[in-house]
């Protein structure tokens, strides 16, 4: 059987070895927990910025339907409508009391 020699060499390679397992095993765990560090300081800034967008997103929930923030243009143009219409309403009432109460307002 051969026996491998042991000397100073065999100790120092046996040290070495053992050494160089220790630093990639600390060096992996740093390594993993900056990384782990990193992945919850995302989410926490996710839900910081999700709680600032529901805030607003009610604000405008709120001051959209009572007009207080503004109004689409379509809106107006909407609006503008209405009003030509509804005068173009009243003078057809107008128009229909006159012929049906008369020229002058009394009926036929």
């Amino acid at each position: 059987m051969n026996i491998p020699e042991i000397g100073e060499n065999t100790q120092v390679k046996a040290n070495l070895i053992f050494m160089l397992k220790t630093i990639g095993f600390v060096g992996s765990a740093v390594w993993l927990v900056a990384d782990f560090k990193a992945d919850v300081q995302t989410l926490e800034n996710d839900v910081v910025r999700m709680k600032h967008e529901m805030e607003l997103n009610s604000e405008f929930r709120i001051k959209w339907p009572r007009g207080e923030i503004g109004a689409l243009p379509a809106d107006a143009t909407q609006d503008m409508n209405i009003e030509h219409l509804k005068g173009r309403v009243d003078k057809l009432d107008e128009h229909v009391d006159k012929l049906r109460h008369g020229a002058n307002g009394y009926e036929k």
